[in-house]
């Protein structure tokens, strides 16, 4: 999920509850619900739920791939109205694969686009970042600042937003990965730079290479300052 800053620029870590409170369920209003389920396992989450009683209610729970979060939606579980839900982020380590596989599932999914600035100008729909959407990946690749967006058949609003590097704060001292291709991910990038500091210590093999490893993903996951 995206970190946000407070009004002095830095990232804001309140003081730690004595209960943890997981945000594992996201209601998603719907007008209708078969509709609705066809268009959620198109895009290859996991169905987890499919209840309902002879009253007229019923409720749906799908899961993203790698997600510790569901949604839900159905007949009387919300009293929103149907297409209200916007700005419902999916991070994800690599946007064009996230958007290709998608597509390739017959899913249309907006162009990638970044920041324009002033997050005051522009027209465009707002989102996260702004009013502005600029065409294509954000030029310096930075962490957080790429996205492309689709909306289900009511218009409830998704956007894939682009993390790879964590700010400093958002994550615990645990490293963990929500799913294989993450872990992955993470190893592809180790590797890269591993090979960057093995030409600048004049290409000699570093036999420490899955420490190296290690401390990389660890601090890139945490936020921090990376090896070299």
């Amino acid at each position: 999920m995206s970190d946000l800053k407070d009004g002095t620029g830095t990232t804001a870590t309140p003081n730690r509850t004595s209960v943890d409170m997981k945000l594992e369920v996201v209601v998603i209003p719907v007008s209708d619900v078969d509709r609705a389920k066809a268009f959620y396992a198109k895009l290859g989450w996991r169905l987890d739920a499919d209840f309902a009683s002879g009253d007229g209610w019923r409720v749906i729970q799908f899961t993203p791939p790698g997600s510790n979060t569901s949604v839900i939606f159905g007949n009387n579980v919300t009293p929103a109205a149907p297409g209200s839900a916007q700005g419902l982020y999916l991070i994800v380590s690599d946007i064009e694969a996230a958007r290709n596989e998608l597509r390739a599932r017959g899913v249309e999914v907006g162009d990638v686009f970044h920041g324009g600035g002033d997050v005051h100008a522009g027209t465009d729909e707002p989102y996260i970042a702004g009013r502005r959407r600029v065409s294509g990946r954000d030029p310096a690749r930075g962490s957080y600042g790429s996205y492309a967006s689709f909306r289900d058949p009511d218009g409830n609003g998704w956007l894939f937003q682009e993390i790879t590097t964590r700010l400093p704060g958002r994550v615990e001292a645990d490293t963990t990965f929500s799913s294989s291709a993450d872990l992955a991910g993470a190893l592809r990038r180790a590797a890269a730079a591993h090979g960057e500091h093995e030409k600048r210590n004049g290409g000699v093999h570093d036999g420490n290479w899955p420490d190296w490893y290690a401390d990389y993903i660890v601090k890139e996951q945490a936020g921090e300052p990376l090896p070299q």
